[in-house]
């Protein structure tokens, strides 16, 4: 059953389905992957996510013209090892990656908001979240695609 309280984007990526996944999976990694410009960096948690994993990160986001930092703390509620993974915090928003090999030997990866189960998913949709996410969602994806395909010695 598709929830219509869900924003999904869709690339293929020009990398191996298991370095894609590697880092998503990385939360370390993230301030480099988040196109919206509010992921800052890792507080606690592991370097590797897994089922159940928890990880806490630095936030930061522009209100009407101020910048409020603040942190969350994620909990990973879905993970399939090189396939999917998803995490959700305190507002109970979903934010999903699922990674599969492509026709061309790379990777399609699709992001996924969803809110049905927010606290507050009429207060998200009245504020403009689910569309803002859709294009930062566009960015992150082109961010790991840029990072995956980058070619170092040793991925030749």
């Amino acid at each position: 059953m598709t929830d219509f309280r869900t924003r999904s984007v869709t690339r293929d990526i020009d990398a191996d389905p298991g370095r894609v996944f590697a880092l998503i999976t990385d939360p370390r990694v993230h301030p480099l992957l988040d196109g919206s410009g509010t992921v800052h960096r890792q507080l606690a948690g592991p370097s590797r996510l897994g089922a159940g994993s928890r990880f806490t990160m630095a936030m930061r986001m522009r209100v009407l013209g101020v910048a409020l930092a603040y942190r969350t703390t994620n909990e990973v509620v879905e993970f399939d090892e090189g396939r999917r993974i998803a995490w959700r915090h305190a507002g109970h928003h979903v934010w999903r990656y699922e990674v599969a090999p492509n026709d061309r030997g790379g990777s399609q990866v699709t992001e996924t908001f969803a809110y049905a189960q927010a606290r507050a998913p009429r207060m998200l949709e009245r504020m403009g979240i689910p569309e803002r996410n859709e294009a930062a969602m566009r960015a992150s994806l082109d961010r790991l695609a840029e990072i995956a395909e980058r070619r170092t010695p040793t991925s030749g």
